[in-house]
């Protein structure tokens, strides 16, 4: 982390998990566990129907509620989808983009990543834009290009004034709920790629203003290791953000 030009991230993903009911018990369990440790953005990105529930127990604490999607078009013939302004009207500030699970199962390509993130941008959500490679590709040695033109194109046609609200979420897909997780040497070394393309798409001085998590099974154990590497702003959480004690845990290692 380098909290000095950039704010460090830690976001939960719940997935497809939690009811309201249960959403409005967890919250309620873990305001106080959180609370004052503002080194950090405390962020729970819920299912659609659980996000009322959820702001409504966050209320006064130091939590933020976000979305895990959002669709490109304002309105239209998009069963099951939800538009910018939708969460929007609900009070929703943050969303997830891309996915590794949305890429897989969903059909999601960089092009549509491209274009929700426009929607989101436009609509003034924050996105958490995520972006990874899949494990033939670690192992066949091209992360660092994989990863540089999911970067250049999930961004494409985005401002330096618009990229102050994107957080990249760096997720290696063959760490996400596998229980491997990258070395924090690995984190490093995929996160500062992705900085550098950032250099050379905005200039050096904005790139270094980016927040960059890292997301792939980060936890209550690794969290520290990964967090105190230059280039890794935070954690996109998964399995972890499900357990009140074990999300305190990586926001203590943010402070």
């Amino acid at each position: 982390m380098n909290p000095a030009k950039r704010r460090t991230v830690i976001a939960g993903n719940w997935k497809m998990n939690f009811t309201p009911a249960e959403a409005t018990e967890f919250i309620n369990t873990i305001k106080p566990m959180v609370a004052g440790k503002d080194n950090c953005d405390v962020i729970f990105c819920a299912p659609y129907v659980t996000i009322a529930a959820a702001m409504e127990a966050a209320k006064g604490s130091n939590i933020k509620i976000g979305a895990e999607n959002v669709h490109f078009a304002p309105k239209g013939a998009y069963t099951g989808e939800v538009s910018a302004e939708m969460l929007k009207a609900i009070g929703v500030e943050v969303v997830i983009i891309g996915h590794s699970e949305r890429r897989q199962y969903f059909g999601e390509t960089d092009e549509t990543v491209n274009l929700r993130t426009k929607a989101a941008l436009e609509a003034g959500l924050r996105v958490i834009l995520c972006l990874g490679e899949v494990k033939e590709q670690r192992l066949s040695g091209i992360t660092n290009e994989v990863v540089a033109m999911q970067t250049k194109l999930d961004l494409a046609g985005i401002s330096a004034e618009q990229l102050k609200n994107v957080v990249i979420a760096y997720e290696p897909v063959w760490a996400i709920g596998t229980g491997l997780t990258a070395t924090p040497e690995q984190a490093q070394e995929t996160c500062a790629v992705i900085r550098g393309v950032l250099a050379d798409m905005y200039g050096a001085d904005v790139a270094e203003t980016v927040t960059i998590q890292y997301g792939g099974s980060m936890n209550e154990k690794n969290a520290a290791e990964l967090l105190a590497k230059p280039d890794v702003d935070g954690g996109l959480i998964g399995g972890a953000s499900l357990v009140p004690e074990k999300f305190t845990a990586i926001v203590d290692a943010a402070q």
